[in-house]
């Protein structure tokens, strides 16, 4: 609900809301709330509710750059180390990207783009780059959910499909490359928002 801005940014919530919206119990709402709050994602005001982390398109010229260092890390390793099963997850994730395309549905993606993520933390191997990395995919699916009209979806999947094909070809200096690459359509969207 954050990152496609059904909690909108800058709004205001309450933790029994958020129980009663979500149809969960309150344990799993609050640590999953502990987590966002983590993630700069909301900021929990004890007795007066939570708020939605706002968007300013600055940050997410802040979040690509401090991401793009990570995605080649994890994209090489993912090369070096894919296993059957991570193989057959970014064969999923990459066959979710192309049906998101032909449907033209951005949730579609957006979830493909997750499980994409996914894939490649279980090929790297590395959990230090993946507990760095996940949170700033969350931010910048949220800022790209709000900006995405600059970039077609055909456009971004292909970027993605081409870690996907460098990571299982073994090809670790070409994944980095095409992370790299990814990182910086990525940031020409950032760039593009930041100057409207």
């Amino acid at each position: 609900m954050i990152v496609t801005l059904e909690l909108a940014p800058g709004s205001t919530t309450t933790e029994g809301a958020l129980i009663e919206r979500v149809g969960l119990g309150r344990t799993p709402v609050r640590e999953a709330l502990q987590r966002l709050a983590w993630e700069g994602l909301v900021d929990i005001r004890p007795r007066a509710g939570l708020t939605v982390a706002p968007l300013n398109p600055g940050d997410w010229l802040r979040v690509l750059d401090t991401r793009r260092g990570v995605e080649m890390v994890l994209a090489k390793s993912a090369a070096r180390f894919a296993t059957p099963e991570a193989a057959d997850r970014l064969h999923e994730a990459a066959l979710a990207m192309r049906q998101s395309v032909i449907a033209s549905d951005v949730m579609m993606f957006l979830e493909a783009d997750k499980s994409l993520d996914e894939a490649i933390a279980l090929a790297a191997d590395n959990p230090f780059a993946v507990r760095l990395a996940a949170p700033l995919q969350t931010h910048s699916r949220r800022f790209w959910f709000r900006y995405q009209r600059d970039t077609s979806l055909a456009e971004a999947a292909e970027h993605h499909v081409t870690v996907i094909r460098a990571i299982l070809d073994g090809d670790e200096d070409q994944a980095e490359k095409e992370a790299d690459r990814l990182i910086s359509l990525l940031r020409a969207n950032a760039d593009a928002a930041v100057r409207r």
